[in-house]
């Protein structure tokens, strides 16, 4: 008898063996999660927790390990010490692509939009917790409502110059009002691809003010530190920004984004908030270590069953 229970778990812990090797397979491809809707996800590396990038307004996962940035590149690294995934939004084209990998979704969309595909896409494609969640932009928003909804299943997070409704709160109503006029997407973008990702920004912060609030756990608040001030003029003059753009404005946001990492920072106890990046908004390629690091901060966090960050990282 004693060998037959002996027998029994043995072929138990094996067929557990099993299912982790399975579900710790490398892959890229789209996966079929439900309504006739297909979306892409990337998954290498092993171990626990997985960490989940997310990738900024119309942007892929690529965004994370493009062919041509020079390394690290986060994506490629964290491979080597964890689990991590990355995913394409409807409507985020791949870099060398004109179309998303994910099936299009009627535009705009927004952060339980988003949220509710990524549930349906883990579950399909077989990626499980606990989730480290590595934001960038407006998928902050995102990970917000996430937590919020699963927070279970989150138990860390890296901010990485992300969109708050703490921006929308430092700013008066006019300057709210350019802000959205000149990170709208462009006609002629549109009418390229018309299926291309974006938001109601309203409709977005009002989604994420309302989220529940996040539970104590390791997070790291990144912020780019290369100032608008000195960018906005260049950008209207090469026409990347409406030309009726107030030159000055760079200063606005320099100000009022700085204000809303610092609130974004207050919301979890022990949050560590990194302001000395020496990059732009997009931080993970301008300075892929500092993100690195932060992530691998947050993974040993957690790992350690740490719910604050205090202390650990300055």
């Amino acid at each position: 008898m004693a060998n037959v229970v002996v027998k029994s778990l043995a072929l138990i812990a094996f067929a557990c063996s099993l299912a982790t090797t399975a579900r710790a397979e490398s892959f890229a491809k789209r996966v079929d999660i439900g309504g006739g809707r297909m979306m892409y996800i990337e998954c290498h590396g092993r171990g626990s927790p997985t960490v989940l990038l997310m990738s900024g307004t119309d942007t892929a996962s690529d965004l994370w390990h493009a062919a041509d940035q020079k390394g690290p590149t986060v994506y490629d690294d964290i491979q080597k010490t964890t689990r991590v995934c990355a995913y394409d939004r409807p409507g985020a084209p791949h870099l060398d692509q004109t179309f998303s990998r994910s099936d299009p979704v009627p535009q705009p969309t927004s952060p339980q939009n988003g949220v509710d595909d990524l549930v349906a896409l883990l579950k399909a494609a077989d990626v499980p917790g606990p989730y480290v969640l590595v934001a960038h932009s407006f998928s902050g928003t995102l990970a917000r409502v996430f937590a919020g909804e699963h927070p279970d299943e989150v138990k860390g997070i890296v901010f990485v110059d992300v969109l708050t409704p703490e921006l929308r709160a430092q700013m008066t109503p006019e300057e709210w009002q350019i802000w959205k006029r000149i990170n709208a997407r462009p006609a002629t973008a549109l009418s390229a691809y018309p299926d291309l990702e974006r938001q109601d920004f309203d409709e977005t912060l009002n989604q994420t003010a309302n989220a529940a609030a996040l539970r104590p756990m390791p997070v790291v608040v990144l912020t780019a530190s290369d100032k608008f001030i000195d960018v906005v003029p260049k950008l209207i003059k090469a026409g990347e920004l409406p030309p009726d753009t107030p030159p000055n404005f760079g200063a606005v946001v320099d100000r009022t984004n700085s204000a809303a990492q610092n609130a974004l920072a207050a919301l979890v106890p022990g949050a560590v908030h990194i302001t000395d990046t020496h990059a732009g908004h997009n931080i993970m390629i301008d300075n892929a270590p500092v993100v690195i690091q932060a992530i691998r901060t947050v993974v040993d966090a957690v790992r350690a069953g740490q719910t604050s960050l205090k202390g650990v990282m300055h």
